[in-house]
């Protein structure tokens, strides 16, 4: 268990200190940030729009809902798109209600747990790709007797459940999307060839029996969130790996890499019963082939997926991707797990040139993590072989097990243990970073400025600012919100109170879309499923636009150039059912009598054709 930092002064007095430094926000953020520091109730909202001319919140905020239903304002539609089962094409094997499709028919189809994605035009904003990822499975559900007589089709059809979508998608002449014939579509699983390059590529810590060289990875695990990168890529990242490996019988020894990356802290998938790579005790490297980002070609369905080392293994959440002041990729990402850090990688060559050459832009450069000061300020720590406490007699013998080991490199160098930091997105307008915190109920015992309050229940959103240059390796910040209720200290209106902030999502007109994934508060006396907000940042002003069904996490965000169509996915509803009876905890998006709930994306769309949100 990666360990609290030292106890820093009681909150009261760090309250202090940040109001002390704060430059006055404008409108109801500063108000509410008031609020916070004296625990008292925010006020609803402020002047909008202020230096704008108009408000960007354009739309009617939606009551706190329990509804087994995806809520949207008035004057708003959703459609369900394309949910678990359905074929990538539409000639492709049709969903079975029973979950009784064959391993060889899901890896046609939509994968399970619809988690980040991107919509890639191809014709404007009336037709384009979509790389949907699908994070994880419900076993219960994927199998029709769930986990029980466990043999090699299942590990087969849960491995094909796993992965990323490409589906090609278009507007209809009713203005309705649908899936499409596409010579684009296909599904990557874990059994697709990936490549490893960069540093680690063929270093010992990857190598195994299959694959003496290192070099070839079968599949890619736990897809959480990710994006595109400027030259037409998807980077789809690879979260929470833990999950999938045994270590026999007993946890791994204390103070471990392996303890150190969660192996044994949870009961794993059944895969390492009838596929052996998944027992470390019969291929002890192959986890370290896991938790990398990696890059698809979404337009060259020949491309092998690249898991790009040089950007660090941890338990990625998302990777944002922007040019820095040189040219040259920086890319953003968050460690999801309590107490682990946030980083930023550096490229070592412009984007250009790179390309020009037929090298990755993101296969040389310098690894960053971060560093929060309690004043304010802050610091990139390069993680480099050979720095202060990366040397070999600390136990790093090379970059690429600095790389393989990042976990232990930030440990090493002294990064801020944050409270689960997740998504990010780069504010248009002025470069600035933001980036969730989604909770952390295990800080009992301390806390410092970025993360503010003990039994972090409810999280909160951290805002990096590097003047404007993104190849900066210094930077101030500031704690946007906080999210919960007012017993919690929250930031936010009472009546738009909200937790576990997950998904973040900067619209091209500065709207902050959060999508939330955890403990929610009661609002108005009721209970609150996952939801998605609006947030002015400017103003402070927030407003909540969707409200899914029991059960869910509120993730993934994409929209056409036009604004006018936006991509959302609901992920595991009703995941509390079971396979005696599935639809338990939710019954959508089929609501049919003999069906079981699927993860689904949803498109939304204005009644009257306007932009999203406005």
């Amino acid at each position: 268990m990666h360990p609290e930092p030292n106890s820093p002064p009681p909150i009261s007095e760090l309250a202090r200190r940040r109001l002390s430094r704060r430059s006055a926000l404008a409108g109801g953020l500063a108000t509410a940030a008031a609020s916070f520091f004296a625990l008292s109730p925010a006020p609803a909202t402020a002047a909008r729009g202020a230096g704008r001319g108009r408000p960007l919140l354009g739309f009617p905020t939606v009551g706190p809902s329990s509804a087994d239903a995806v809520v949207v304002p008035p004057g708003y539609r959703s459609q369900v798109l394309f949910s678990w089962g359905d074929p990538i094409v539409p000639s492709g094997p049709a969903f079975a209600e029973d979950a009784g499709n064959s391993a060889a028919e899901q890896a046609m189809q939509a994968g399970d747990q619809h988690d980040g994605m991107w919509f890639f035009p191809t014709r404007g904003a009336n037709a384009g790709l979509l790389c949907i990822n699908h994070e994880a499975t419900a076993e219960r559900l994927l199998h029709t007797d769930g986990t029980a007589n466990w043999t090699a089709e299942k590990t087969a059809k849960s491995q094909a459940a796993h992965g990323v979508s490409i589906i090609a998608v278009e507007k209809d002449k009713r203005n309705r999307w649908q899936v499409v014939e596409s010579e684009y579509a296909r599904r990557i699983t874990m059994t697709t060839p990936t490549r490893l390059t960069g540093p680690v590529a063929g270093h010992p810590l990857v190598r195994t029996k299959a694959d003496p060289d290192g070099v070839a990875v079968l599949g890619t695990l736990n897809n959480c969130a990710g994006g595109p990168t400027p030259w037409g890529t998807y980077l789809t990242c690879e979260e929470t790996i833990n999950k999938y490996f045994s270590y026999g019988d007993g946890p791994p020894p204390e103070g471990s890499v392996e303890e150190r990356y969660g192996i044994g802290s949870e009961e794993p998938y059944l895969w390492h019963t009838t596929d052996t790579r998944f027992d470390m005790r019969a291929e002890p490297n192959e986890y370290n082939r896991f938790g990398w980002v990696t890059e698809i070609d979404p337009f060259d369905p020949a491309s092998t997926p690249l898991k790009r080392t040089a950007l660090g293994r941890v338990e990625h959440e998302n990777a944002v991707t922007v040019r820095g002041r040189n040219g040259e990729a920086v890319v953003y990402m968050g460690d999801d797990t309590q107490f682990d850090y946030f980083y930023k990688f550096v490229g070592s060559e412009p984007i250009g040139k790179a390309r020009a050459h037929g090298r990755s832009p993101l296969d040389e450069g310098i690894l960053h993590v971060a560093v929060f000061e309690e004043d304010g300020s802050g610091r990139w720590l390069p993680l480099v072989h050979g720095a202060p406490g990366l040397t070999e007699d600390d136990g790093f013998a090379d970059q690429a097990q600095v790389l393989v080991q990042t976990r232990l490199a930030a440990d090493a160098v002294g990064a801020t243990p944050m409270d689960r930091p997740e998504w990010c997105s780069v504010q248009p307008e002025t470069g600035a970073v933001f980036f969730t915190c989604t909770n952390n109920k295990a800080r009992t015992e301390s806390v410092d400025a970025a993360n503010p309050r003990l039994h972090n229940k409810f999280g909160h959103i951290v805002k990096i600012d590097e003047g404007g240059n993104p190849s900066a390796l210094d930077f101030t910040w500031d704690i946007f919100l906080l999210a919960g209720d007012e017993a919690s200290g929250a930031t936010v209106p009472a009546d738009q109170a909200f937790g576990s902030p997950d998904g973040l999502w900067f619209d091209p007109a500065g709207r902050l879309w959060i999508q939330t994934d955890g403990s929610q508060p009661l609002v108005e006396g009721a209970e609150l499923n996952n939801q998605m907000l609006v947030s002015d940042p400017g103003t402070g002003e927030i407003r909540r636009f969707l409200v899914g069904p029991p059960d869910c996490e509120i993730t993934g965000i994409t929209a056409t150039p036009d604004g006018r169509s936006l991509f959302i996915n609901v992920q595991h509803p009703g995941d509390s059912g079971t396979p005696e009876d599935p639809r338990s905890g939710s019954n959508w998006p089929d609501y049919s009598p003999t069906g079981r709930p699927r993860s689904s994306t949803v498109v939304i769309t204005r009644d009257d054709g306007g932009v999203i949100g406005a």
